[in-house]
């Protein structure tokens, strides 16, 4: 099983991510702030509905390769520390707009729950998060391989949906700063894109 210094890093570094505006983040509170607080939880928990089908996903493929090659999964693990790597660099480059628009037309929190399930499914950064992300903190000899990924995953999404709900929760509130500020956005990539790329180096710096 995950060791427990293995599992207190990891939901760390998770509780950094869902706690930091995001795009999922934004996503939930300007649906809370179109259509209401109930519709804002629908959206955070249709992401999070979304990141269990990418657990999935994530689980059925690199368990496959953990089971035929060790070689072949330290090349998984290789090359998700770079794609890591890359999207922290990216992160601390881009320029995040602000995604909130109290103006929208407001949706029923069944719609809201729909659509954002798609969107996550449909995502393919996401899904290669989930194969870059998860298998930094998996080790072979600790059991089975699967059951590994399963609890980071489901950690990884629980943590998701306490964030989505404190924030569509607050979401005038923290809509509002964030319109007045922006630079709480422009810094907010930074701080993701500096824990992804440390998240990156850290197998590199483990293994040597």
């Amino acid at each position: 099983m995950i060791d427990h210094t293995t599992l207190i890093t990891y939901v760390l570094i998770v509780l950094g991510f869902v706690f930091i505006p995001g795009p999922a983040t934004l996503l939930t509170m300007a649906r809370a702030a179109s259509s209401g607080t109930k519709v804002g939880i629908a959206t955070g928990a249709g992401i999070a509905a979304g990141d269990l089908v990418h657990t999935g996903m994530a689980i059925v493929g690199l368990s496959a390769i953990i089971a035929t090659s060790a070689l072949l999964f330290s090349i998984v693990k290789y090359a998700g520390a770079g794609f890591l790597i890359y999207l922290g660099i990216r992160a601390m480059l881009d320029k995040a707009p602000i995604a909130l628009n109290g103006g929208a037309p407001p949706i029923g929190a069944g719609r809201a729950f729909r659509e954002a399930v798609l969107t996550e499914v449909l995502n393919p950064k996401t899904a290669l998060f989930f194969l870059a992300f998860l298998p930094q903190f998996v080790k072979p000899e600790h059991g089975a391989p699967a059951l590994q990924l399963a609890i980071l995953g489901v950690v990884f999404v629980l943590l998701g949906l306490v964030s989505t709900v404190v924030f569509a929760v607050g979401a005038g509130r923290l809509g509002n700063l964030l319109r007045r500020h922006p630079a709480v956005v422009k810094w907010q990539g930074k701080v993701v894109g500096t824990i992804y790329c440390a998240v990156g180096l850290r197998l590199a710096l483990q293994e040597r």
